[in-house]
């Protein structure tokens, strides 16, 4: 069975698809891009306050379900460009415990949602949780 989960406090879907989908206990979530949950507006900025907001927007799916990111097994980062990859890292890198982080890759791309720059996602194992 799944359930799907949705939050005002992340962007809403610009598609034919959910923020995050709960099947049993694993938790799938939709790739994030840099769009502000306000005011659905992209973030023109530094590649460090872009990777910020996605990261942000995440934390705000991950809570909608019960999680955070101490939850979060795997994630895949899309990139336009491999060379802003260590500024992305620096900022994606605060929100995990080294130790604990998930399994990860990283993809550069020809184009992403509305050009951007960088775009996450994640699935989380809510196993060990209260959920």
């Amino acid at each position: 069975m799944k359930k799907i989960i949705k939050t005002e406090k992340a962007p809403a879907p610009i598609g034919p698809y959910n923020q995050a989908v709960l099947a049993g206990k694993t938790l799938y979530v939709s790739g994030q891009i840099a769009l502000n949950p306000e005011t659905g507006e992209l973030l023109k900025g530094s590649i460090e306050a872009e990777t910020e907001l996605v990261m942000r927007n995440l934390d705000a799916v991950l809570k909608a379900a019960g999680a955070d990111f101490s939850h979060v097994v795997k994630s895949s980062i899309f990139v336009a460009d491999m060379g802003q990859f260590a500024r992305i890292n620096e900022v994606y890198g605060a929100y995990f415990d080294a130790d604990s982080a998930p399994a990860r890759e990283t993809v550069e791309v020809a184009n992403l949602p509305k050009y951007v720059n960088v775009e996450i996602s994640v699935i989380a194992y809510l196993g060990d949780s209260d959920r």
